[in-house]
């Protein structure tokens, strides 16, 4: 593969229109595949800079046929709806390289794409969709990427296309421990600032700080059984960093549930909790949790 490579970004919402515009910024061919499935152009600026407007395809059926990365950005509860139609229109070898919070979404679906070479990632670069045509880029991150088969251990080469282009990307063989960690870190900020409506900062208070401690505790007990080592004092420890470091920001779960939208809950606390069931560990601040955000949704969807 020469060093422009052919890229999809399906899903171009805050983070999937992040990284199109530094990808592009990097020299390469960069289309888009939305809900519509009208083909069209977007333009896109970054940090609201009139010199750095980028402009994409968007719903190309050429650019799929053609495409090296899948770069697949959906929420976790959209990867089957989006991704599956495309399939059909994707050569074997096409790089399929899922980014969403979240776990479970490419088990459900994984028979259908295990012949393609299937990365995963998880990023902590900030996004933030201020409008149609522009994104912008709230804070500087780190990227992981690792394969989810055996064929994605053969794409190294993807962490330098996506360091080049938006550093820094390291490549982890064992990235379901990165994902685990992350899950972990969500479970503990995200239902909790959904339900109360308040930024990240607003969980380092007494009151609400005992409930992110017992979920923790909880959440310790999962990731013990499935080999991630990380005591109840450093996962607390990294948690309230986080709680700091965001204090002003509203997790991603906090917005869907102000605008009414359907949360990952399923896939993150969700997630959890089928695996705490697994290996018979009792999760009830969890199982609370998850039921009151599953209540939000079925009262405004």
């Amino acid at each position: 593969m020469d060093s422009h490579v052919n890229i999809t970004i399906l899903g171009p919402g805050s983070v999937g229109s992040l990284w199109a515009c530094y990808l592009q910024k990097a020299g390469h061919n960069v289309s888009l595949w939305t809900r519509s499935s009208m083909p069209y152009e977007l333009s896109l600026s970054l940090n609201s800079q009139e010199n750095s407007s980028h402009t994409f395809s968007c719903n190309d059926k050429e650019s799929l046929i053609h495409c090296d990365l899948l770069f697949i950005t959906v929420k976790a509860w959209q990867v089957e709806s989006a991704l599956l139609p495309l399939l059909p229109l994707l050569s074997q070898e096409t790089i399929l390289l899922f980014m969403h919070n979240g776990m479970g979404a490419i088990d459900a679906i994984k028979e259908h794409i295990n012949h393609h070479p299937v990365l995963q990632a998880t990023t902590t670069h900030g996004a933030l969709k201020e409008n149609t045509h522009t994104v912008k880029h709230t804070g500087l991150g780190h990227t992981v990427i690792g394969p989810f088969n055996s064929l994605g251990n053969q794409c190294q080469f993807i962490q330098e296309v996506l360091t080049h282009s938006l550093p820094s990307t390291e490549w982890n063989p064992e990235i379901k421990v990165a994902l685990w960690k992350k899950l972990a870190i969500n479970c503990a900020i995200n239902p909790l600032t959904a339900i109360h409506q308040c930024q990240n900062g607003h969980l380092a208070h007494s009151d609400i700080h005992k409930d992110v401690v017992r979920i923790c505790s909880e959440v310790q007990q999962v990731l013990q059984q499935e080999n991630v080592e990380w005591t109840e004092t450093e996962l607390v420890s990294i948690v309230n960093q986080i709680i700091s470091a965001t204090s002003e920001n509203y997790s991603s779960m906090n917005r869907d549930c102000f605008y009414q939208r359907k949360t990952e809950i399923d896939n993150i606390t969700g997630y959890l909790l089928q695996k705490a069931e697994q290996h018979g560990i009792s999760a009830p601040i969890n199982q609370t949790l998850y039921n009151q955000i599953k209540q939000l949704e079925e009262n405004t969807l």
